[in-house]
């Protein structure tokens, strides 16, 4: 047996390639040899190496491995590169990127970033290097060689960053052409389908075990994330969701404690409409108090790809000092300030992952820049925690943050950033449980919630959502968690948004006159919403006709919700007409037929999960093999979330986004968890990882997470070093 391995192993290092008399190859060998990764049954990469960065350049090679492409995506999206693999529809996006990323800039802060995280950056690019001199059959689409300071472009690990909230039409309307479009100003924006995630945190005294519990539940698009668990002799052991390219365990929990991230409703981005003033010389000013200071121009180069090589479009940008132009309203220039410290964002981001305890947990908050993201925590002290954002500058509450705001007027300038103290936090509250649905803190935990009274209006935008609602009703009063009865709260089958739609549906139902054609043709649909449970199920039909009338009823509603400022929800519940809720019901029915032949088509023959390509747009066919999915969208306060639409040529509905990643986890003197996550590890077809655990998804079925060597023995597929 020993003969064997050996013999497998001189294979395996003979099939490597190598560049004889390069160092820099053999000093990619030699750390090769000091890393570890082992495959579960599942393909997840367990990652284990004597120094944290010798892990990193494990865990950069192995996630190269199950998916390049989208490791290569995320960066050249990060550095606003697109449109040099995917042509000019980009350029535009890539600009907005480059406003704010800037390679010498990066490179200026990987020489300033402490020695730690410069050794960090060197092996995550490393990694990616290595895998692709020993990978010459991969053939990136633009870029070739990694550099270390690209870590530092994307550091958050968040799918749609705080630059993506930048309008690119307004951009392109701005920059596109020398006589900028004029645009209104934007009215407060109006609630679509909710994204985002989910996070519970329950303490000892709510628990049989005694030990505190973390649900982790991002809502992403698929396969945005892989999963990895990676391990050091240098205190390292964190096992999560990790975003393709990035090198730590964005989501996820260590021996110790866990983190959860959820979107927050904080305002951390800002609009300034700048007053411009156009000197006879041609040179730009923009009011400031009594002064006129200088507009700063410089040149952007923009490369795109063509059908006949690479062009480059050369876009002259403008800022203030609150920050870039990105469009134009009312006369004014609108100029955007957002968090932009990125060696600080790196460091939180893998610091936390090393924390032991809620103090060292807290240290990492202190930096101040997880901007866009709420963070629900638990750990084997029994301590319970809810951070609310980590990023909301101080600003005078006189004005009105969710507008852009006159930027001529110095009294709007942020004023550092506030404190966790002064925060809508919530420590180790009485109720013992603490939640997050992207909803406001002001239910995070029941009686023992932050008062939305004790904090200006800009800590919270979001409100409350169903899912939030939802939440509430699975925990309040409930004790005796285990981890299989928190998987049941995770996907309780509750959708509170119709508790508030079908009652006064049927009561209106009910005084309709006999003589009204709506109660004919109305009659099955409405006794069928009558005696549902309001719970969805893939057999059930009464989840059909629900979904389709909310959906055509929001469809319906939109526009008037938007012209009087409201949410789409609280039109829905308030405003909206019974005859036009009648229509909807009616329209959804036909639509139903139409489109199956039958409305009473059970739900799971409707809604579904398909995986048929590991491209980053999936194509979808009704031909092809798909699984029954029995959740729907958060949209209608389902905690389990799946979002699903039609595509050309489909009349089923296909998921995209919504639950990704779902772990539940217990601390103590020792962890135990479970997960699934959607699909499965790798991204390549013909690997046997890339949809095996789509079926345990579709049905909540968590497995077991090997995060011990003794757990993963008896669960490996194949151990090797990077590049064997």
């Amino acid at each position: 047996m020993k003969k064997l391995a050996l013999l497998l192993a001189i294979a395996g290092a003979a099939c490597a390639p190598r560049t004889p008399g390069n160092p820099e190859v053999a000093a990619w060998e030699a750390r090769a040899r000091a890393v570890t990764i082992t495959r579960d049954d599942l393909g997840i990469p367990h990652v284990t190496g004597k120094t944290d960065a010798d892990v990193v350049f494990g865990v950069s090679f192995a996630q190269a491995e199950d998916d390049f492409n989208r490791v290569e995506t995320n960066y050249l999206n990060a550095m606003g590169r697109l449109a040099e693999a995917e042509g000019e529809t980009a350029l535009w996006r890539d600009l907005r990127m480059k406003l704010f990323i800037d390679p010498d800039s990066l490179k200026a802060h990987y020489a300033a970033s402490p020695d730690w995280l410069r050794q960090l950056m060197d092996a995550w690019a490393d990694g990616l290097n290595y895998f692709l001199h020993t990978h010459p059959e991969v053939t990136p689409r633009v870029i070739t060689r990694f550099e270390p300071w690209m870590a530092l472009s994307f550091t958050e690990g968040s799918i749609g960053g705080d630059i993506e909230t930048i309008s690119v039409p307004r951009l392109e309307e701005f920059y596109g052409s020398s006589a900028p479009a004029e645009v209104a100003l934007d009215v407060e924006a109006v609630a679509v389908e909710p994204s985002g995630s989910n996070g519970f945190a329950i303490a000892p005294s709510r628990t049989a075990s005694g030990k505190a519990m973390l649900l982790i539940n991002p809502h992403t698009s698929f396969f945005f994330r892989a999963v990895a668990q990676m391990t050091s002799d240098e205190g390292l052991n964190a096992y999560g969701a990790i975003t393709w390219g990035q090198f730590f365990i964005y989501q996820g929990f260590n021996d110790r404690l866990g983190w959860m991230h959820t979107s927050s409703g904080n305002d951390a981005i800002d609009e300034f409409a700048e007053t411009i003033v156009r000197k006879p010389d041609g040179s730009i000013y923009y009011r400031y108090g009594e002064e006129e200071r200088p507009v700063i121009a410089r040149t952007i180069a923009v490369p795109f790809r063509t059908d006949t090589g690479m062009a480059v479009r050369n876009v002259t940008v403008y800022r203030t000092h609150h920050g870039p132009v990105v469009r134009q309203a009312n006369g004014k220039w609108i100029t955007v300030s957002l968090m932009q410290e990125p060696i600080k964002a790196l460091t939180q981001s893998y610091s936390r992952t090393r924390a032991r305890t809620l103090a060292e947990f807290r240290q990492t908050m202190e930096l101040h820049t997880n901007s866009s993201n709420n963070t629900i925590y638990a750990d084997a002290d029994g301590n319970i925690a809810y951070w609310h954002a980590n990023f909301v500058p101080r600003r005078d509450p006189k004005f009105a943050w969710d507008k852009p705001v006159d930027g001529s007027d110095p009294a709007a300038d942020w004023q550092g950033v506030h404190s966790i103290d002064e925060s809508p936090n919530v420590f180790n509250p009485a109720a013992g449980w603490i939640q997050n649905t992207n909803n406001a803190p002001w239910s995070a935990a029941g009686p023992d919630s932050p008062k939305e009274k004790d904090y200006p209006g800009y800590f919270d935008r979001a409100g409350q959502n169903p899912r939030g609602i939802h939440a509430i009703r699975v925990l309040e009063g409930r004790s005796g968690f285990t981890l299989d009865s928190l998987v049941a709260a995770a996907y309780d089958s509750y959708l509170p948004a119709f508790a508030d739609l079908v009652p006064p549906l049927l009561t209106a139902y009910d005084r309709l006159p006999a003589s009204s054609p709506l109660r004919t043709r109305l009659a099955a649909p409405v006794q069928l919403l009558r005696e549902w449970d309001l719970r969805w199920s893939v057999g059930s039909v009464a989840t059909s006709v629900a979904v389709f009338w909310g959906q055509e009823m929001w469809r319906r509603a939109r526009a008037d919700a938007e012209s009087e400022a409201m949410s789409v929800y609280d039109y829905l519940a308030r405003r909206m007409p019974m005859p036009e809720r009648f229509l909807a019901l009616a329209d959804a029915t036909d639509t139903l037929a139409a489109r199956f032949g039958n409305w009473k088509t059970p739900w799971g023959d409707i809604n579904r999960f398909q995986r048929l390509t590991g491209d980053i747009v999936q194509p979808f066919s009704d031909s092809g093999p798909s699984l029954p999915v029995g959740f729907t969208s958060a949209q209608w306060g389902s905690l389990a979330s799946f979002g699903a639409r039609t595509y050309p040529g489909t009349k089923k509905m296909y998921g995209t986004s919504g639950n990704s990643f779902v772990a539940v986890v217990e601390f103590g003197d020792s962890v135990r968890a479970r997960a699934v996550t959607a699909g499965g590890q790798s991204g390549n077809p013909a690997s046997p990882h890339f949809s095996d655990q789509a079926e345990r998804y579709t049905r909540g079925d968590l497995r077991d997470v090997y995060f011990y060597p003794n757990q993963l023995k008896s669960h490996t597929e194949r151990q090797y070093n990077p590049g064997q």
